[in-house]
């Protein structure tokens, strides 16, 4: 995977609503953009906690079995599609939540995010910690970046009086996002086969 597609990839899965950022737009409403940044710092632990033990650790298994990494990356974009799915044809209404966030409830909810293990097993390069180095440095910015919009778009719901975004459209534009990003992982899948 080349540098651009993992930026794309990446910010396609973290611009993705989910629960960490639900987590992160509702710590911008509730605490302001500046008070909610110090929860950054507990998506970023939270990924990195999942990310680097599992990339270092499953590199010698997937260079053994390169069909293994294969299997993982076709089973990540059915999944994805079937995410997409199911987003797009729900018809749940979501509740808003209250109370103030905490860095530990963002830290505990991205470690049990599957976006975690998505990003460990099929978009981050694997190998050793030294290897793994700028990439995870690239992804830090990243995630440094999308955790900041997703603050920024709660904490401007929080001045703007009478203005609501549907459920549905929400659901709609996170469908679409993770239809992309399925597209994706699988043009990578394909790209190593040959």
């Amino acid at each position: 995977m080349t540098p651009l597609q993992f930026t794309l990839a990446i910010l396609l899965l973290l611009c993705t609503p989910g629960p960490t950022n639900t987590l992160m737009a509702l710590g911008g409403y509730a605490r302001g953009w500046a008070r909610a940044l110090p929860l950054i710092g507990g998506e970023l632990g939270g990924y990195l906690l999942v990310i680097v033990p599992v990339a270092t650790l499953a590199a010698p298994f997937f260079q053994a079995y390169p069909q293994a990494s294969l299997i993982a990356k076709i089973a990540a974009v059915l999944w994805v599609l079937y995410l997409s799915i199911r987003l797009w044809a729900s018809t749940k209404k979501t509740d808003e939540a209250s109370g103030q966030i905490s860095i530990r409830q963002v830290f505990v909810t991205t470690v049990l995010n599957p976006k975690a293990l998505i990003i460990a097993l099929v978009i981050m390069p694997h190998g050793n910690l030294m290897t793994l180095s700028p990439w995870l440095l690239l992804f830090a910015g990243l995630v440094l970046f999308a955790a900041n919009g997703w603050i920024i778009v709660g904490s401007l719901m929080r001045g703007a009086r009478g203005f609501e975004i549907k459920p549905v459209v929400i659901r709609r534009v996170a469908a679409v996002c993770l239809l992309l990003f399925a597209i994706i992982l699988a043009s990578s899948s394909i790209q190593s086969l040959a």
